[in-house]
């Protein structure tokens, strides 16, 4: 991918992330970022790295287990809100702002280190994950948490991208992230050992129509769509799109919302 491509969807990127409310939709995912950390066993002591931290789901996660933690992201404002969120609970953890793809630390500085649905969206995907490795020491733990290309989120960004106008040629669609195959070839070269585990995140709502009301607010990429869409007309397809997805996956019997939305755990190991 052509570096001025790239940066140019590091910029919508960081857009797309710094619009709704992430700190309010995080702790939908809280449950994966505790898991993740528990499988990456972080422990007291340890130096970590939550990469693409959001408000800091799996920060706080590993700080109340001991380590020394650090995260980053793409966008100011959640760099700000985990430190916030870390001030209230009394924990210690530096935060700072940076890019997946060229991370602001020596090469083997971290024991274990993460990643929740979130280095999957840089846009140039070989690189985040050499970083990934770069940044661990040897025999350290990388953790990787990104929705899978067939799961029920997976298909709620397809059947957005849908509607919106199509991205450059060399995009390669973040749930990738989520494909065993795939993720073997960005790793490849790095030395590291795979594993891979598919596990499912829960939603719950009242209803399909109060999850879209809820994610419309909150969830940057359809915030963004939104904004992008409505003016043209053509939100209401978009929407209903969105809405007649999360009736086919709908397991509740009651008129309520109960979802799952399949992700891949990779667990890497440096």
């Amino acid at each position: 991918m052509e570096d001025a491509i790239a940066e140019q969807l590091t910029s919508r990127q960081r857009a797309v992330w710094d619009a709704g409310d992430w700190p309010g939709f995080a702790p939908r995912i809280q449950e994966v970022a505790d898991l993740t950390v528990e499988s990456i066993d972080v422990g007291e002591g340890e130096s970590y790295l939550d990469v693409a931290t959001g408000s800091g789901n799996a920060a706080e996660a590993a700080a109340r287990r001991g380590a020394r933690v650090t995260g980053l992201d793409l966008v100011p404002k959640l760099v700000d809100a985990a430190r916030a969120r870390f001030e209230s609970a009394g924990l210690e953890g530096e935060f700072v702002v940076g890019d997946a793809e060229r991370l602001p630390f020596d090469d083997d500085s971290f024991d274990k280190v993460s990643s929740i649905f979130g280095v999957m969206f840089a846009p140039r995907q070989e690189a985040a994950a050499a970083e990934l490795v770069r940044v661990a020491r040897p025999g350290a733990v990388i953790g990787v948490a990104a929705w899978t290309p067939t799961g029920a989120v997976g298909e709620m960004f397809k059947r957005l991208a849908r509607h919106m106008p199509p991205p450059p040629e060399e995009f390669v669609p973040a749930v990738m992230w989520g494909d065993e195959d795939h993720v073997r070839g960005l790793f490849a070269g790095t030395g590291a050992e795979l594993a891979f585990e598919k596990r499912m995140a829960k939603f719950d709502f009242d209803s399909a129509e109060q999850w879209m009301d809820f994610t419309e607010q909150n969830l940057g990429p359809v915030v963004v769509a939104k904004a992008i869409l409505e003016p043209q007309g053509k939100w209401d397809a978009a929407q209903a799109d969105l809405v007649e997805l999360q009736e086919e996956t709908n397991e509740a019997e009651d008129g309520s919302l109960r979802s799952q939305g399949e992700y891949l755990l990779t667990i890497a190991r440096a």
